[in-house]
């Protein structure tokens, strides 16, 4: 066997020494800075150091349900897209987005970007779909209820096991008294191609139309509690009041 000179092997400690050292202090940290042309996969998970979930990319089949300090609830939702989370875990809005073409040649297709309220649901929601050859886009504002939407989650179970002509006794009730919130504000383009501008009451009745239709003829609707309309005044009627 050959045998080095002990010089030779205190050389080659120091420079193996000094190598482990350049490894820890700058190539171990390459990892965290990897770069790739393509990456498939289903979901990515972003995280604070501590763990809290921040934001989730994530196709269909591995969407998450609902995410509520770091605990997450059964919440059907067939889309991908992606998640916001609060600092402390909680969901905070996202995009999703779904389209198909049945065999049939029926389009279903739509995109939502939302913004909710702290541990509560959507307030602000701007929406695209395109559905059987009537679309609809516009931005809508939701009243929401102040109390967390955690308590709702957790009720479900209770309100599956009630009869169903008692839960929707309740349910009833509780939306003519908005217990769950309604919509306050639209403006966009409706489904019959008008441009309109929607204003509701706190039980999420429309009270106030602005519409343009795609001939141009404009219009300012008054409606009662049942959606009847009160009044309706038109560009010709405004001008011939003056």
């Amino acid at each position: 066997m050959t045998r080095y000179p002990k010089s030779f092997l205190g050389i080659y400690a120091g420079v193996l020494t000094a190598a482990f050292a350049v490894l820890l202090l700058g190539g171990a940290r390459s990892p965290l800075n990897a770069k790739f042309d393509t990456i498939d996969v289903q979901r990515i998970n972003v995280r604070e150091p501590d763990g809290t979930l921040r934001m989730v990319i994530s196709d269909h089949a591995a969407f998450p349900g609902l995410v509520l300090r770091g605990k997450e609830y059964p919440h059907d939702r067939p889309q991908a897209g992606m998640l916001f989370f609060n600092d402390e875990g909680s969901e905070q809005g996202g995009l999703i987005f779904a389209g198909s073409k049945s065999a049939d040649g029926k389009v279903d297709s739509g995109l939502s970007l939302t913004f909710d309220r702290y541990e509560q649901d959507q307030q602000l929601q701007l929406i695209g779909l395109d559905q059987n050859g009537r679309t609809l886009a516009g931005m809508q504002v939701n009243d929401v209820p102040d109390r967390p939407i955690r308590e709702d989650m957790e009720e479900r179970a209770k309100l599956q096991a009630m009869p169903e002509q008692a839960r929707q006794a309740l349910m009833a009730s509780r939306h003519d008294a908005g217990y769950y919130g309604a919509p306050r504000y639209y403006a966009g383009k409706s489904r019959d191609d008008n441009s309109v501008v929607m204003l509701n009451d706190a039980k999420g009745n429309p009270r106030l139309l602005l519409t343009v239709t795609p001939e141009g003829k404009a219009a300012i609707q008054f409606l009662d509690a049942d959606g009847k309309e009160r009044r309706t005044l038109t560009a010709d009627e405004a001008v011939g009041s003056r």
